[in-house]
């Protein structure tokens, strides 16, 4: 299990953060005060972890890419999901939420069907198609401007694995307790500075300033990074 790195004084506090800017900017410092990190490769997942990313990726000094993974929604959902697919195809399902769900196996295969066409417009959208840099024996960071349910996460990782990267740290400006937890066990350190438990949460309420990122704006915080 990898180790929790957090700030205490920021536990159980809301509206920390500026903005995606300020919360990127506070957990790059943070990183800097660690071990050295060989050889960064921050992907940050769109659309609001790409203001963190290039933040981050600035304070290390490394490359910004990006990890494009999105929710399998629930039918008739807008925000909820029952799983993740990722810019490679990987699906992740929750499988004990599909079962509370009843839903069909037809109704799960469309609903992936329709998650892998996004995530492929979006990766041509963003990045042009282009695949994502090596990661064989490299640190790699993946940063979101925080984790929920940590479902979206840990598909990632799950995909960044089968890279051989030398470590994955997952590093976010805040996360639920419990998705801290769980991912902590799935890579080799969590950073997080605003780790909040309790039986609501939500992303949102760490920043004073939230919105939802367009795609011009997600393509303007690109543009001139490594």
């Amino acid at each position: 299990m990898g180790r929790i790195l957090d700030i205490p004084r920021l536990r159980e506090q809301k509206y920390v953060f500026r903005d995606r800017h300020d919360a990127g900017r506070q957990l790059g410092s943070f990183l800097r005060t660690l071990p050295a990190i060989r050889d960064p490769l921050v992907l940050a997942i769109p659309a609001g972890g790409v203001p963190v990313g290039r933040e981050v990726a600035m304070a290390l000094g490394g490359p910004l890419s990006l990890a494009v993974v999105r929710k399998i929604r629930i039918p008739g959902s807008t925000e909820s999901g029952f799983g993740a697919v990722t810019w490679d195809g990987q699906v992740l399902i929750n499988e004990p939420l599909r079962a509370a769900l009843g839903l069909t196996g037809q109704e799960v295969e469309r609903a992936v069907a329709e998650t892998r066409e996004n995530v492929a417009e979006r990766v041509v959208r963003f990045t042009g198609g282009r695949t994502l840099p090596e990661m064989e024996g490299k640190t790699v960071i993946l940063t979101d401007d925080g984790l929920a349910s940590g479902f979206t996460m840990l598909a990632a990782v799950k995909s960044i694995r089968l890279h051989e990267p030398a470590r994955i740290l997952v590093a976010v400006p805040t996360a639920s307790a419990s998705s801290a937890t769980m991912l902590a066990g799935q890579v080799d350190q969590l950073i997080c500075l605003n780790i909040r438990s309790g039986r609501t949460y939500a992303v949102a309420e760490a920043y004073e300033d939230w919105y939802d990122l367009d795609d011009g704006e997600v393509l303007k915080e690109m543009a001139g990074m490594p």
